[in-house]
């Protein structure tokens, strides 16, 4: 369903994918999730927003909440399976925009953040506990003083 009708994506190298819940915890959950499956370099919440749809030949109003995800575009496949399996709905929002431009120290570290990193230790060398995390936040702190 979500990965096989993605529509044309050719020529766009990144990709924001967004979808909505009818809860902050429920995003929270998914942009957390999708990020430590490194399937997104980061995750955003924002709402509420007021929605009104068509749903079961009724209209509908409610309440939801914005989850906004980064990632590349040879990802968006894998993020759309895993967001349409974790989330509640039964037909849930995944709707990626392509990103045109952007700095290309943010669109490398997009690229790098998803990517699968080898186990603990696979190269022999030990890591020190929280090497990741101060990785992250280094490369985080490097991207927000561009």
């Amino acid at each position: 369903m979500a990965g096989s009708d993605a529509g044309d994506r050719r020529g766009s190298e990144y990709l924001q994918v967004q979808t909505t819940t009818d809860s902050r915890a429920e995003a929270m959950e998914l942009a957390r999730a999708a990020v430590e499956a490194r399937l997104a370099a980061c995750g955003q919440v924002a709402g509420p927003v007021a929605s009104t749809y068509w749903w079961n030949d009724e209209l509908e109003r409610s309440e939801e909440w914005f989850v906004f995800l980064k990632t590349p575009a040879d990802r968006y496949d894998e993020l759309a399976a895993f967001l349409s399996d974790r989330h509640s709905y039964d037909e849930p929002e995944i709707v990626a925009t392509a990103i045109v431009s952007g700095s290309a120290s943010f669109l490398s570290w997009i690229r790098d953040e998803t990517r699968p990193r080898p186990a603990s230790g696979a190269s022999g060398t030990p890591q020190e506990p929280g090497a990741d995390e101060a990785a992250r936040q280094a490369a985080e702190g490097q991207i927000r003083a561009e």
